[in-house]
């Protein structure tokens, strides 16, 4: 009966005065790839880097070094050691003075969750608690609260939070002399922190390998341990705009290369401009690398994911529109087109470079992403048509309130995130997947693949946009396993100086791609429609001034010329005029009334001549 009322009144103590477990259960929060490798990890309440640790997150080597140097009888008692309270008695007794505490694990554990003064009442307190705990949760539950919240060092609890710190590892690969150091450190971590106390870290980390534990390190092997960590390394925090969501689709190893590819490009950009960058599987779609931005650098505002910002694509819908083009059979990559000054109702669009090229494949008028062909096609597949395309494949056009899908969306007026534009290129380049009929869509990818400007991989489709005033440079690529997408630009949507997707955005492209494994050559690569594709070059020619024409009076003129190899170079009675070698156009002021001789010359020494006359 005593025994059953024993039973009874302990069992109504545990229930009403449960142990506080709030300290164990506010962990924070590890965010891990998708091998299981930690992505990134984000502090507890009140900036603590307390990390959930469990017995078998460790290596049994450091269980057997915490045992024997804490609490060697810890599987022969129920939390409570009455041998070594009894010799921990009797030392005090003898000394006048505290010589070791007795605790066990359990006690120690019970100390953890919940501190308190260290004096007579707070033992006895701690062996009730010890009990307790081996009663509710056993030997590995007591083991996972010790692990989880013995203390490191400054805001460090927890020896999986120990080990990122100290040695930028996971705990499951500390060696035994490096498993020593935490567990020693748990018992006077500031006194023993190898950042500002290395000699005496180095000291107790010895005696945890030699005297507590000889059956786990010999001499020579502590010897071999060599020195402590000197410095405290800060704990992992990659794709931080996207691990904070909780995701764990991300490829660690890449995410680090894409993340020294961005930091690096950072430093060469002006201030205040920043990047993004969005690494995604073309068949999953799931992201594998993502840099959302300078993290917490306020002057690029970066504490906004920038894969979320509403932007303008510029030229990068192209090729959708092309590929609807081509499902609808209005024309083939093949088809001779004209790109000349053109008005659509009251839209009158220019190329980027504000020249025309006269008559041209469709192939090529997409790879050199000429704005006239680009508007004339999608002026027959139809706005509604590219909008309904962009809201199936998850890209919702963002128009003005009130606004229609229109022709200056093959231009880019229309608001896209990098999220959105490189999920609509998986798409593309997974066959339409189900938004355009495949052959069209693969038609419309071939077109784009060429050697990426600067360095790259072979058999990259690609393409850059910039919108209006530069604000946004863009390049997106893919191949047949992923699909690349860089924004540069300035957060608040300012204008950047003749910036250009070429410019800004396509270097880095082919930097994460040499990153990437290799993809196979098939489906949308070079070599199966090479013959049919291949790039051609239209015959030189003057757009302006006509044969023979004739102006009223002098005054400023644009001489314009299509077709050729660029540069090209203009003469007016054999002199030549200062030109951008890219353009093609020149700016000339006729001296005065007469007859004058118009030549131009391409890079391979073509030439075509008109007389002007002026009045």
């Amino acid at each position: 009966m005593l025994l059953a009322a024993l039973l009874a009144g302990a069992w109504l103590l545990d229930r009403a005065l449960p142990p506080p477990m709030a300290r164990f259960e506010n962990a924070a929060r590890i965010v891990t790839a998708r091998d299981g490798r930690t992505l990134s990890v984000w502090p507890a309440a009140g900036g603590v880097w307390r990390l959930r640790t469990r017995p078998e997150d460790v290596p049994p080597h450091l269980l057997a070094l915490l045992i024997a140097a804490e609490d060697r009888r810890f599987y022969a008692h129920p939390g409570v050691d009455p041998l070594t309270l009894a010799r921990a008695a009797a030392q005090w007794v003898r000394a006048g003075r505290v010589v070791s505490g007795g605790s066990t694990l359990s006690m120690q554990a019970a100390r953890l969750l919940e501190p308190r003064p260290r004096n007579l009442r707070s033992k006895l307190i701690e062996i009730a608690r010890a009990l307790q705990l081996e009663w509710r949760h056993g030997k590995r539950g007591v083991l996972e609260i010790w692990l989880t919240l013995a203390p490191q060092g400054g805001n460090l609890e927890g020896l999986r939070a120990g080990s990122l710190a100290w040695f930028g590892r996971p705990v499951q690969s500390l060696d035994a002399g490096e498993a020593a150091l935490l567990v020693a450190l748990a018992r006077r971590p500031e006194a023993l922190r190898p950042d500002r106390h290395p000699d005496a870290a180095r000291r107790a980390r010895d005696a945890v390998l030699l005297a507590r534990a000889p059956d786990i390190a010999s001499p020579a092997e502590i010897t071999l341990a060599g020195e402590v960590p000197t410095r405290r390394l800060p704990m992992p925090r990659h794709a931080p705009h996207f691990a904070r969501d909780g995701s764990t689709t991300l490829d660690l190893d890449l995410q680090r290369a894409t993340e020294a590819i961005a930091r690096e490009a950072l430093t060469r950009l002006p201030e205040r401009v920043s990047l993004a960058i969005v690494v995604s599987d073309l068949r999953t779609r799931e992201t594998r690398a993502l840099v959302g931005g300078d993290w917490m650098n306020p002057a690029r505002a970066g504490a906004l994911d920038l894969t979320r910002a509403v932007r303008s694509p510029g030229s990068t819908l192209k090729p959708l529109i092309y590929a609807l083009a081509f499902e609808a059979g209005v024309v083939t990559p093949e088809t001779l087109m004209e790109d000349l000054p053109r008005r659509f109702g009251d839209y009158a669009p220019e190329n980027f470079d504000r020249a025309f090229q006269g008559r041209l494949r469709i192939a090529d008028a997409l790879r050199q992403s000429l704005n006239q062909p680009a508007v004339a096609l999608l002026n027959e597949v139809g706005p509604l048509r590219l909008a309904s395309v962009m809201k199936s494949g998850g890209a919702v056009p963002r128009l003005p309130p009130g606004a229609e899908p229109s022709l200056p969306l093959a231009l880019g007026g229309v608001g896209l995130t990098l999220r959105e534009l490189v999920g609509l290129y998986a798409r593309l380049g997974d066959g339409g997947a189900g938004l355009i009929e495949p052959r069209a869509a693969n038609l419309a990818s071939a077109i784009l693949v060429q050697p990426i400007p600067g360095g790259g991989p072979a058999g990259i489709a690609w393409k850059t946009g910039t919108s209006w005033g530069g604000r946004d440079a863009w390049a997106i690529g893919m191949d047949q396993r992923h699909v690349v997408g860089i924004w540069v630009g300035r957060p608040d949507g300012t204008p950047m100086p003749n910036a250009t997707g070429a410019r800004l955005a396509l270097p880095l492209l082919g930097q994460v791609f040499e990153r990437l494994p290799p993809a196979p050559r098939q489906g949308f690569t070079p070599r199966p429609l090479s013959a049919g594709l291949a790039p051609t070059t239209d015959a030189l020619r003057l757009l302006f001034p006509p044969p023979r024409a004739t102006l009223p009076e002098a005054g400023r003129v644009v001489l314009r010329a299509a077709g050729g190899q660029r540069p090209l170079t203009f003469l007016v009675d054999g002199a030549p005029l200062t030109t951008d070698p890219a353009r093609r156009e020149a700016s000339w002021v006729p001296p005065g009334p007469g007859f004058y001789r118009i030549t131009v010359l391409d890079a391979e020494g073509a030439a075509a001549r008109t007389e002007l006359r002026v009045r």
